[in-house]
């Protein structure tokens, strides 16, 4: 699977694979099992990450979005392997993602305050599991990552939001899923400021360890402010030329070596980066960013543009980058 750029390819129109921005095929069949309600895979691919926070983190997100409807399946499991953390975890992380999907528009909050409760109560429901896997598993970072999206979603005081992130940064520093929910914590579109997000977002690609992705985090602030519109757009697009040059910089601080393989959040650094090269008309950049992506695209940034999906296959179709292969 990989992307190639040739005349022949190009004529059958770009192809991708919807929201499954990862080069890993245990969860690509665990994920594809979960809305089945499979989830047997699913408790495989979690247990196989145990030792590997940064692959944990991804599969725990993917499966659970995945499993969105399938939480009491999931109860099932937990409740016939009391120990596992995995499956406290998997159980916690999904009622998250159930209770997003019940949170009402901002602007219709006046006249859903039942719906409001309803998503309240949902969101809160996801905290005894994930505080049970933190317990079980008391060096693992992602329940705290967890624990964060817990705490971002209930609009928890700042001093909240702060304790969990430091309990999953003491763990495991450089994890991209944790640092990312953080970078949304600080936005001033949770309580947060334009410079406290750019300052964790530039401090973090500064001292990001070799391999990781976590430069990525800069594009991605700048995408925030400006969507959230606490940044103009300039005339030629998106980012002023200041933006551009710490994009580029940021970028070439990224380096995809890493002992043991390619970061498992590489693909959606790509994204990042090869969304924002292509809106400011940097196409060198930009299409060398996309054709690392092999045809899979993340929600995060291409969603700032509209339906994703769309957004990502028009970049890659200007640029003349087809994923090839690539089946949905």
């Amino acid at each position: 699977m990989g992307v190639i750029e040739v005349d022949r390819a190009r004529a059958r129109g770009p192809r991708s694979i919807s929201g499954r921005p990862w080069a890993d095929a245990m969860l690509d069949e665990a994920a594809q099992a979960a809305p089945r309600g499979v989830l047997e895979a699913g408790a495989s691919a979690l247990l196989a990450s145990r030792t590997d926070p940064e692959v944990r983190s991804l599969r725990v997100e993917a499966l659970s979005r995945a499993a969105v409807g399938s939480s009491r399946s999931i109860e099932a499991l937990v409740a016939r392997d009391q120990s596992n953390p995995d499956l406290w975890l998997w159980l916690g992380r999904t009622r998250i993602e159930e209770a997003w999907a019940l949170k009402p528009d901002v602007r219709a909050r006046a006249a859903q305050a039942g719906r409001l409760r309803t998503y309240h109560e949902a969101m809160e429901r996801s905290r005894r599991p994930l505080l049970t896997a933190a317990a079980l598993a008391p060096g693992d970072p992602v329940p705290w990552e967890s624990l964060m999206w817990l705490a971002l979603g209930l609009d928890r005081p700042r001093a909240d939001k702060d304790a969990v992130w430091f309990e999953c940064s003491r763990r495991w520093p450089a994890l991209y899923g944790g640092a990312v929910v953080r970078m949304i914590t600080l936005s001033p579109d949770w309580g947060g400021s334009s410079q406290e997000m750019l300052e964790f977002a530039r401090a973090g690609a500064e001292r990001a360890p070799e391999g990781s992705p976590l430069p990525a985090l800069v594009p991605l602030a700048h995408f925030e402010l400006v969507a959230s519109g606490r940044t103009r757009m300039t005339r030629g697009g998106w980012f002023s030329f200041e933006v551009q040059r710490e994009m580029v910089a940021a970028s070439g601080r990224w380096s995809e070596r890493r002992l043991g393989g390619a970061h498992p959040r590489a693909i959606e650094a790509h994204n990042a980066f090869g969304a924002a090269f292509f809106l400011t008309d940097l196409r060198r950049p930009a299409r060398g960013h996309l054709v690392r992506t092999a045809g899979r695209f993340s929600e995060r940034p291409w969603s700032h543009l509209g339906d994703p999906g769309q957004h990502y296959l028009r970049a890659c179709d200007r640029l003349k980058v087809v994923a090839d292969s690539v089946s949905g």
